[in-house]
């Protein structure tokens, strides 16, 4: 794993030249994504693939590659940004390549969609938790189809039958005649091979890695600081820039003054674009001193006067008069006693560890760019436009990425830089503040939803409905993937697939657009974080309101449901339903089956007479199909339902003037370390296909948490961030 980022080159590739093997799986149907298929053989466009990775005898694309020296690369379309995909990725190549994780070396993918288009999202993405999903099979196969044409090229050169040998740690051994060739001294004769056909993968029994938990292959270099993050960056001759744009939505630069900033110590610059000023300087802080010198008048725009209230008031409008979409109706509403509420969840934004970044470098020839992104082409195709050069021109270096939670699908940081960099001959490294990261937030969009239930004599629903009302980031993001209908999908996952056995249900979706400028983006846990908290924390009302018990109850409607049944019951027993708890201290409980993988979160809490909350523990117990690496499954769940937890508690993007309120971690802080509680994991055996893991946890964590709160206290949370007065003892008398 140990690389330097900034030489990396997809153009300029050097290895191989003295022959080895490729393998790699090709993606095959539409112009931009289909179906991902393992095969050796050349297709239509490998032969310039091939060229750019130092023209291996055998390279029918840019995947999977073993070198002429011994070394196996696996050039990874997925990018790394915490979720350890690296890892679990090389785990699957590894399996059935038969060797062993250090003897692997991963690569960024470089930009190209044909070659690195993810099946599940169509195109070169990161995202929705889909990365295992999409590759689980075709890397596995990769892997086989090496493995075959490297044991058929030793079996013939020792006039043998291939079954007869076998493989460790990268060396063919033939037993019976005591002979051993290393992978690399037949690399050269298996890339000369016809395709093997068919490959027969390893059963589950026979898998080495594939399940167990393995450590983290890029732990070592990050905690001693050699791993390469886009803020990391230095090329020779480059400058360093820190930027400021327009505080309101959609507004644009008046004036600057930029005298006294010129005169400043290590400035070397100021530039403007439309929306924005930025100091250059030698160094970061003597631009951000630059900028703190500088004087900026803005047009504020159309959004001047914009504030929350405003927005809520217009969303709360739409849900009640606005056209709806049926995104899903069984069976017709009957007669009997309806139970209704109200939810709402704000803006948030994505704070992620490393504030946003890129450098870049634009000459009257091309474009090279240095930055971590979820979305590789769509970097590369928009600084194309804004330099006016052919995409062939741009050159991205893609960099790990410190958080990406979705801030990194947007392509804005980087357009930006481009911006700018196109208007110096020196490499220019632009880094935004914690404050403008915050303040220029693509936000998560705010939802208003009105749930209710017709309920039968003894509590039970025999009628769901939802009535969703929020924007939609696929509208913006892909409108081609809308519904014919206009529906967004996203925007009622986990609500119109609901998995209690309600005979009837209508849940619907009503667009609401935000003002012009006001852009929203996808935020970790995507549709399902919104509507599990949702649905999960209404039918813990129609619990209560029945007199049962939560457990019980929802395990009453998931009998068709064995696999959520199972994780329900393993959180349940591990964190000691059903046993007494002291005053005010509380367990919640929630359930969902997001991303194709099911999750139970039980959670326990205390809250003083003040409001304040403290977590005492919380079991997680989850089945995600074959658990590829069960250590980054487990630490996967325990982040994700911490930051989950976070966000429900302290987390609002508030709007005042038209520009956003919060812009540090001082008004939009984080849970800190003396706040977290323990969290056990249980990983359900499962022989399924797997299931998506990072956003997993973060999706179930607010309604296991309210459920809590209102376990200890009797107050309902329908409406984040938990406000604690609400929850005081005084408040409530």
């Amino acid at each position: 794993m140990k690389r330097d980022e900034q030489d990396f080159d997809a153009g300029r590739r050097t290895l191989l030249k003295a022959g080895g093997l490729a393998v790699a799986f090709v993606w095959l149907g539409t112009p931009k994504i289909a179906q991902a298929l393992v095969s050796p053989h050349r297709q239509p466009g490998d032969a310039a693939a091939a060229a750019a990775d130092g023209a291996p005898p055998f390279a029918p694309n840019a995947f999977v590659r073993i070198d002429a020296d011994g070394a196996i690369r696996l050039v990874m379309p997925m990018v790394e940004m915490g979720q350890a995909i690296y890892t679990g990725s090389c785990m699957l190549l590894a399996e059935e390549l038969d060797v062993d994780l250090d003897q692997i070396q991963v690569e960024h993918a470089p930009a190209n969609e044909a070659l690195y288009g993810m099946r599940l999202l169509a195109g070169q993405i990161t995202g929705g938790s889909t990365s295992t999903r999409s590759t689980f099979t075709e890397l596995r196969q990769a892997g086989a189809v090496a493995r075959a044409l490297l044991v058929s090229a030793a079996a013939a050169r020792w006039n043998v039958a291939a079954d007869a040998c076998v493989v460790e740690r990268g060396v063919i051994h033939h037993r019976a005649t005591r002979r051993s060739l290393k992978y690399r001294e037949v690399a050269a004769a298996a890339g000369k091979l016809a395709d093997p056909g068919e490959v027969k993968l390893k059963a589950p029994e026979q898998y080495r890695l594939i399940g167990k938990p393995m450590a983290r292959l890029d732990a070592s270099d990050k905690v001693f600081g050699v791993t390469k993050f886009g803020i990391d960056v230095a090329v020779p001759g480059m400058r360093v820039a820190t930027v400021r744009a327009c505080p309101t939505f959609g507004g644009t630069l008046a004036r600057v003054n930029d005298r006294a900033t010129r005169a400043m110590p290590g400035v070397i610059d100021v530039l403007r674009i439309g929306n924005a000023v930025a100091v250059v300087a030698t160094n970061f802080w003597a631009a951000r001193r630059g900028m703190d010198a500088l004087e900026v008048e803005w047009n504020r725009g159309r959004n001047a006067g914009l504030t929350t209230g405003k927005l809520r008031e217009d969303l709360v409008a739409s849900q009640a008069s606005g056209k709806a979409i049926v995104g899903r109706e069984v069976g017709q509403r009957p007669a009997g006693k309806l139970v209704q509420a109200t939810y709402q969840m704000p803006m948030l934004a994505h704070a992620t560890m490393e504030p946003l970044n890129a450098t870049v470098h634009v000459t009257p020839g091309g474009c090279e760019i240095w930055a971590g992104t979820q979305v590789p082409a769509n970097v590369v195709q928009n600084a194309a436009k804004i330099t006016g050069l052919p995409p062939e021109k741009v050159l991205l270096h893609a960099q790990y990425i410190g958080g990406g939670f979705g801030r990194r699908l947007e392509t804005d940081y980087v357009d930006q830089a481009v911006a700018f960099a196109k208007q110096v001959p020196y490499p220019l490294k632009v880094i935004w503040t914690r404050e403008e990261d915050i303040r220029h937030d693509i936000v998560r969009p705010m939802y208003h939803d009105v749930i209710s239930a017709v309920v039968d004599a003894k509590g039970k629903p025999v009628w769901f409905g939802d009535r969703i009302c929020s924007g939609t980031v696929l509208g913006r993001w892909r409108p081609g993937a809308m519904g014919a209908d206009g529906m967004d999908r996203d925007a009622i996952e986990c609500a119109a697939d609901l998995p209690y056995a309600v005979p009837n249900l209508k849940v619907e979706w009503v667009r609401h657009d935000m003002p012009p400028g006001l852009l929203v983006g996808w935020w970790r846990g995507v549709g399902p974080l919104h509507n599990l908290f949702v649905v999960e924390s209404f039918f813990d009302e129609l619990a209560h309101r029945a007199g049962a018990d939560p457990v019980a109850w929802r395990m009453g409607m998931l009998q068709h449901k064995p696999r959520l049944a199972a994780v329900l019951e393993r959180a349940a027993s591990n964190i000691g339903w059903g046993k007494p708890l002291p005053p005010r201290v509380g367990r919640g409980i929630a359930v969902g089956e997001p991303f194709g993988s099911h999750i139970c979160a039980a959670i326990e809490v205390e809250v003083s007479a003040q409001g304040d909350i403290r977590l005492r523990r919380a079991v997680v117990a989850v089945d995600v199909g074959i658990p590829v690496n069960r250590g980054s499954i487990e630490t996967q769940i325990q982040g994700g339902l911490l930051f989950g937890i976070s966000a429900a508690l302290f987390n609002e993007i508030t709007i005042e003037d038209g520009a956003i309120q919060q812009s540090n971690f001082n008004d939009y802080r984080m849970l800190r370390m003396n706040e977290t509680a323990p969290v056990d994991v249980h990983i359900v055996n499962s022989a399924e296909e797997p299931g998506g893991v990072g956003e997993l946890g973060t999706a179930i964590a607010a309604p296991a948490l309210c459920n809590a709160i209102f376990a200890a206290t009797g107050v309902r949370v329908r409406e984040l961030p938990i406000r604690r007065e609400l929850l005081a003892q005084g408040a409530r008398a």
